[in-house]
């Protein structure tokens, strides 16, 4: 089965993808950007193409459809049983306008996030578009539940649910610092960081001896550190900006509690790589954290409004190694990538099947 990945070869997402399905089809790659050097080891590069796209991560890609007449002549050779778009109202876009144009192969759609949950709400025309390649794909794939009935109501046909997870279990952490608070989502306005922020400040008050660890940049950064300072919290929080797997996976090991409060999200890796290392997660309250967390039970929601004081951190850390435990052990039930690709391409194997 030949399968065509299209998306941004820049991001470690799609190179996970391309991991988990270099096994399992033949494998072709279309990166509107160009590739991270793990695609050299999963593909030859006759069979990628690097569209070199100035993209935005804030969107406002339309600049993305003038690259369209070189996809259509890379694609139209390659007759893929299937193109697999990631993050729906770009490359979704591109994979749809391509087959109207002739390309042979079926569309095979998966959202990340804020291709539903909000471009669809930015403006009419985006509603259009979003509700157009949704029809168009004959399978889509969802990380969450929520994300998946937006999805429905869109005019989505069949959404296979699956959270995007870890390739493999990481080793039990042996110690952890009951201090220690790590966040690495993008400090971009959609990841809201200055929430971060102003829950550890919340705690810090009661808790002298707690420190903050934010990973990851962003267009907000300068501001975020200049919060941090007038918080009084600069000796306290440390911005260590991007970090590779190996040095994301120490914080993880290390840190007692998880930061993750987006205004807008579905299930987020970080937040799987995070409770697999053990961590407590504090989330904001959006459907999909509670599709992963229980308030008080195996992590803490934070509403809109903040978080109040700190006693519902010093409550949880009293059983915070069990929460360890039983989060783990859900990451290894329910959230491995390698069975879940499995399942995916099977299903694309029965839907080939019955064209």
């Amino acid at each position: 089965m030949r399968l065509v990945l299209l998306g941004d070869g820049d991001s470690p997402h799609l190179l996970k993808w391309a991991r988990g399905l270099a096994p399992r089809v033949e494998l072709w790659a279309v990166s509107s950007r160009g590739f991270l050097p793990g695609f050299d080891a999963l593909l030859p590069i006759e069979r990628r193409l690097a569209l070199q796209a100035a993209t935005k991560f804030d969107g406002g890609n339309a600049a993305l459809l003038k690259h369209l007449p070189r996809l259509v002549a890379w694609l139209r050779p390659v007759r893929a049983d299937w193109i697999h778009a990631h993050y729906l109202t770009s490359h979704g876009t591109l994979a749809w306008l391509a087959r109207r144009m002739g390309v042979p192969g079926r569309l095979v759609g998966s959202a990340w996030g804020s291709d539903i949950l909000v471009t669809p709400a930015v403006s009419a025309p985006m509603k259009w578009l979003t509700q157009r390649v949704l029809r168009a794909c004959d399978l889509t794939t969802s990380d969450s539940t929520f994300m998946a009935e937006r999805m429905r109501a869109l005019g989505a046909g069949e959404v296979m649910v699956f959270p995007f997870g870890l390739e493999s279990m990481p080793p039990m952490p042996p110690d952890k610092d009951d201090t220690l608070f790590f966040a690495n989502r993008g400090l971009e306005p959609i990841y809201a960081p200055e929430r971060v922020l102003e829950t550890f400040a919340v705690v810090a008050a009661k808790w002298p001896e707690a420190r903050l660890v934010v990973a990851n940049d962003g267009s907000l950064r300068a501001g975020i550190q200049a919060m941090a300072e007038s918080l009084g919290l600069a000796s306290r929080v440390r911005f260590v900006g991007r970090l590779g797997a190996a040095e994301q996976a120490a914080w993880y090991a290390r840190a007692r509690w998880f930061m993750s409060l987006p205004r807008s999200d579905s299930v987020s890796v970080s937040v799987l790589e995070a409770m697999a290392h053990g961590c407590v997660p504090i989330l904001s309250d959006l459907p999909a954290n509670r599709e992963l967390v229980e308030h008080g039970r195996n992590g803490l929601v934070v509403p809109a409004t903040g978080l109040s004081s700190a006693a519902p951190l010093a409550a949880m850390l009293t059983h915070a190694g069990g929460i360890a435990i039983d989060n783990r052990a859900w990451i290894e039930a329910h959230a491995l990538f390698p069975a879940s690709v499995d399942r995916f391409v099977e299903r694309l194997r029965q839907l080939s099947a019955t064209a």
